[in-house]
């Protein structure tokens, strides 16, 4: 059963064992969340997935950039969201399109949307608001990911 997760050892074991992170919103303005904290997953071993149509079919993190998530060929674990709370409904269908559908959406700090939670835990989609990938992997100390 998909919840919003807010225990702290759940949300950690989510992060460690997650391997392939789609970030929807991705940048490549250094000084941005959306390429700091994916360029931090990414040297922590994450397999990093970079989805903006402003900036589909360039390369971020050695990965093309695709314009939805729907065009990502793997299985996610998380999609990570740089995209307003406002924002976020919009990309609903797009998330529930995916195949197969991610273990969890993570909306990055700042970001919640309640009504969008809602419509993901009733697909199944474990869902985190208002956290951030990068400072909670820090904080926890977690090793660097080994691929499987």
């Amino acid at each position: 059963m998909a919840n919003e997760l807010v225990d702290e050892n759940v949300v950690r074991e989510l992060l460690r064992d997650a391997r392939t992170i789609a970030i929807l919103g991705a940048h490549h303005d250094t000084w941005k969340p959306a390429f700091y904290v994916p360029d931090y997953l990414l040297e922590q071993g994450y397999e990093i997935i970079p989805v903006n149509p402003r900036f589909a079919g360039q390369e971020f993190w050695g990965q093309p950039v695709r314009a939805l998530l729907s065009e990502i060929e793997v299985a996610v674990d998380i999609v990570d969201v740089f995209r307003r709370s406002d924002a976020l409904m919009a990309h609903l269908d797009e998330i529930l399109a995916m195949s197969p559908r991610p273990r969890a959406v993570w909306l990055q700090l700042g970001i919640r949307n309640d009504a969008f939670r809602d419509e993901l835990v009733a697909a199944g989609i474990d869902v985190v608001q208002d956290r951030c990938t990068l400072a909670d992997h820090r904080r926890w100390r977690l090793p660097r990911v080994v691929p499987v």
